[in-house]
């Protein structure tokens, strides 16, 4: 009952980005904004290809999967993020709250990369073995790829949280970042962290190199299959995989450098300012990249707004006569 008690008076409170309340708001305005450019452009990505029939095709269910994973990935961080930064970081965590955020942090961020990795697959068996595609891309095979990503996260994801949050902590503790997030919190115990910092790592391998390497190597095929089409297919083949790779480079190049970098040299300052990249920014730039450089989601938008906006100029129905 005692361990239970002292469990429950153990807080967490974030480190303000700033001392100066004004500067704290132009960061609120701004995490704000992004935040709901986020969930209206992954939002409208994952509304399209449900309602597009033209998109109902692998290629894009798994699309539609990424940007239902980034909502719930940046509303992970950002509503706990945004209350401190209004309150200048006085907005307390308890321990359980903290190890739920840390789980699905890590569970959402970890199952976007894998997935990344499976886009990448999906891509090397349209370009490089076109005539099989259908058979080997079956709608039961690719609803099974992404519930073995979903699965996996939280495999990765249980036994770090628990690990991480069975190590001694004070009543009251800062973290120097605006989320719980492994390494930060990991710094606040009074304990030996050599084992946690470990697991950690082996965490961080599995979701960014393993699925890196995969994606390196599915591109390195489809590149040369590229380089063997007609002047149209290589253009159409590139301007698929292109959007791909600007995601990939964003999302790993970020998160590798914090996770995958030796904890010597890890800087709270540092970790801090790149964490806004793959929490907030990659988010709101994933639909702009993929509708951009993608001709038919481009197509389905123009005709859904086209089909909105009949509807809106459309005078209702005339009330039947008495």
């Amino acid at each position: 009952m005692e361990g239970r008690n002292r469990t429950a008076k153990i807080q967490f409170f974030f480190h303000p980005f700033s001392t100066d309340p004004q500067v704290q708001m132009v960061i609120f305005v701004a995490f704000l904004g992004m935040y709901v450019a986020s969930l209206g452009g992954n939002g409208s990505i994952a509304a399209l290809v449900h309602t597009s029939r033209s998109l109902h095709t692998p290629m894009y269910f798994f699309l539609a999967n990424l940007a239902a994973l980034e909502i719930f990935y940046t509303s992970s961080v950002a509503p706990l993020a945004l209350a401190n930064l209004l309150t200048m970081g006085k907005t307390p965590v308890s321990l359980a709250g903290c190890a739920t955020q840390m789980f699905l942090f890590v569970f959402l961020g970890g199952s976007d990369c894998v997935l990344l990795a499976i886009m990448a697959y999906d891509r090397f068996i349209a370009i490089c073995h076109p005539l099989r595609y259908t058979l080997i891309m079956s709608w039961s095979f690719c609803v099974e790829l992404v519930t073995g990503c979903l699965l996996l996260g939280v495999f990765l994801s249980l036994p770090l949280t628990i690990l991480t949050f069975h190590l001694p902590f004070c009543h009251n503790n800062e973290i120097f970042h605006f989320y719980c997030d492994p390494p930060a919190v990991m710094r606040l115990a009074s304990a030996d962290t050599r084992v946690h910092r470990t697991a950690l790592y082996i965490v961080s391998f599995i979701v960014l190199s393993v699925p890196l390497s995969l994606i390196s190597v599915s591109y390195t095929f489809i590149l040369a299959a590229v380089m063997r089409m007609r002047s149209e297919g290589r253009r159409r083949a590139f301007s698929t995989c292109s959007s791909h790779m600007s995601a990939v480079l964003l999302q790993y190049g970020c998160t590798s450098f914090i996770y995958l970098s030796p904890s010597s040299s890890y800087s709270p300052e540092l970790g801090r300012a790149v964490s806004v990249v793959y929490t907030f920014v990659t988010p709101v730039l994933n639909p702009l990249i993929y509708s951009m450089r993608n001709k038919e989601l481009k197509d389905a938008l123009r005709r859904a707004l086209g089909v909105l906006s009949r509807r809106a100029v459309l005078p209702p129905p005339a009330a039947p006569a008495a």
